[in-house]
């Protein structure tokens, strides 16, 4: 019911003076960030997702927009009286054909004009990569479905030879203007002509292939070149590899997300990567030249004497590349000093006089920082 929606202009997040363009690019990226595509199965994403077109839709609107300014939800209630289709908002979600194929990927529906230029959407899928390979860099092969101008009638929904003509319903406005008898008076509307689907054109020998759409939904095959360095959740976009246009609107962009399955060793913080390397007790007390492992190989490294666990150590332009510098991060490693289990006696004899000539058997003894506890 009316009173239950939200307010329009709270729901695309403008203020109630913006202008058409800010309506519209708030429109654009809240489409996008709930598209059904993006969120499949999702009931709370799909309503909002309605719930963004439904506010358009209104505010996209001049008439539509000035009578909901006045009058609120009230405007487009058909239990405030008059017919509910006769308006178009008694469909439940701002007159919004989402039965339609192509609504979904052009945002059409309402009152807006289908035969307006309107750009394509975008199309969004996800990639999985190994560590390895987006450390490397890789290519591969991205299947995708997307809208296109149908190749057969060259996007006029016509069969080829055969004679486009006006709309005799819109006139070739490719909208109507219809009117009904509300308590506040009578109200007048513009909805997309449903004789001629918003093209202003009757065709009377549809295209086969198309079905008279003039569009048809494609599997392309790309290859993508995923750059050295690329993070999870970052996206590589493709410039007009999405939906086609309409009406000389630009084509949509191919967004994909990228996703890198963690690595069994390294983990990875920027362009930095980071280990913990097990050292024997000994070399940590005398120091040692140890081998450090990499992405690349194997690199040595000198530990200095009385190393401690947790030490952490710096190799330099060992980590991940950057995408956009190509310079690549550190590599940095903690230490786990490892003591000696299962020692026998010779063993055990040697580490005692170790001790005692120490002075003291235990080494928490000579911290600065316990001597004053240590002495109650």
């Amino acid at each position: 019911m009316a009173e239950t929606k939200r307010d329009y202009y709270e729901v695309l997040g403008v203020e109630k003076g913006a202008d058409d363009a800010a309506i519209k690019s708030a429109y654009r990226k809240l489409a996008k960030q709930y598209h059904p595509d993006l969120h499949p199965g999702d009931k709370e994403a799909e309503a909002k997702f309605k719930e963004v077109n439904e506010a358009y839709s209104v505010l996209s609107d001049a008439e539509k927009r000035a009578a909901y300014d006045r009058y609120g939800h009230a405007a487009f209630d058909p239990s405030m009286g008059g017919g509910g289709g006769g308006s178009g908002f008694g469909s439940g979600f701002g007159g919004v054909d989402f039965g339609d194929i192509f609504s979904s990927f052009f945002g059409g529906g309402g009152g807006s004009r289908r035969s307006a230029r309107m750009d394509g959407e975008d199309v969004a899928l996800r990639v999985y990569l190994s560590f390895d390979e987006a450390f490397a860099g890789v290519k591969r092969d991205v299947k995708f479905d997307r809208i296109e101008k149908c190749a057969d009638c060259g996007g006029t929904g016509a069969e080829k030879g055969s004679k486009i003509e006006t709309c005799s319903v819109c006139h070739g406005r490719g909208t109507v203007v219809t009117q009904r008898q509300t308590l506040l008076g009578m109200m007048q509307s513009e909805q997309t002509c449903q004789a001629c689907r918003g093209t202003g054109k009757a065709i009377k020998n549809p295209c086969k292939n198309c079905r008279g759409s003039g569009y048809v939904k494609l599997t392309k095959t790309l290859e993508v070149s995923i750059p050295a360095g690329i993070d999870d959740g970052q996206r590589i976009v493709l410039r007009g590899q999405g939906n086609a246009g309409r009406n000389g609107g630009v084509a949509g962009d191919l967004l994909i997300e990228v996703r890198v399955r963690p690595h069994e060793l390294f983990e990875r913080r920027g362009s930095n990567l980071y280990c913990e390397i097990p050292i024997a007790f000994t070399d940590a007390a005398l120091g040692a030249e140890i081998e450090v492992p990499t992405m690349t190989g194997k690199t040595k490294f000198q530990i200095p004497e009385g190393t401690q666990t947790g030490t952490e150590f710096t190799v330099k332009g060992q980590g991940m590349p950057s995408v956009s510098s190509k310079r690549r991060g550190d590599l940095i490693f903690s230490v786990n000093v490892e003591v000696p289990k299962g020692l026998n006696g010779a063993q055990k004899k040697i580490l005692s006089e170790f001790a005692k000539s120490c002075g003291e058997g235990n080494n928490v003894k000579k911290s600065n920082f316990f001597k004053k506890f240590l002495r109650k």
